[in-house]
């Protein structure tokens, strides 16, 4: 894990959802590779901060910093060309659109990335993706679907993932799973901030833990 400049720096965020603050002064630095925990109730902000630092909801006050560049300047596709991967709680899958054509879909505005490389990282890391990648998204159970949102945001993501809940709502063997595949990523100079409502499936991969309650940092007692 580096030690230099923060890969993605979050000062003072003030986030409102129809004039109601959903995040009230969130603060956080993540340094480049590590494996951060963001844990929170359901309503904490954690899904709010996520859509925040992808362009999708834009701060009343606050900053948002990338390798030191400030993404309130960027529009919202430029995230993929940044590096940045999401996996957002509810997927987000096209239901008609096979799963390598799913994967492939942050790729189209990443003309810089070699698609073809990226897809057998992907198919490398997820292997069982490669064995029903010609099956269409609507056809996969919840917790497949997951590794498919997974994959995607792997294929784009070449120096940061964003999960969201992703350990939400799937049966404990794709659990285990999920924690086998993001173990695998570990000293691959890849940063990533995953949320969660407790820390119970990912204790051993994660170097540092944030705490967000009511929108805000809870700090130590």
């Amino acid at each position: 894990m580096s030690t230099g400049q923060p890969l993605l720096e979050i000062d003072d965020l003030v986030v409102e959802i129809q004039s109601i603050p959903a995040l009230r002064g969130f603060s956080m630095r993540i340094a480049r590779g590590a494996m951060v925990s963001l844990v929170g109730r359901n309503g904490a902000g954690k899904t709010t901060l996520m859509r925040s630092i992808m362009g999708h909801l834009k701060p009343v006050r606050g900053s948002i910093r990338f390798e030191g560049t400030d993404l309130a300047a960027r529009p919202r596709h430029a995230r993929a060309a940044l590096g940045i991967g999401y996996m957002p709680e509810d997927r987000c899958l096209v239901p008609q659109l096979t799963v390598e054509e799913n994967i492939l879909l942050p790729l189209w505005v990443a003309n810089h990335l070699d698609r073809k490389a990226r897809l057998e990282l992907v198919y490398d890391v997820i292997g069982e993706l490669a064995e029903f990648r010609h099956r269409k998204a609507l056809l996969l159970s919840g917790g497949q679907q997951k590794l498919v949102a997974l994959g995607r945001a792997l294929a784009i993501g070449t120096k940061c993932l964003l999960l969201d809940e992703p350990f939400e709502g799937i049966a404990p063997a794709l659990s285990e799973r999920l924690s086998e595949v993001l173990a695998s990523l570990r000293g691959k100079d890849l940063t990533l901030l995953m949320s969660q409502s407790d820390m119970n499936h990912s204790r051993a991969l994660i170097d540092v833990e944030f705490t967000i309650e009511r929108g805000a940092n809870l700090l130590p007692a």
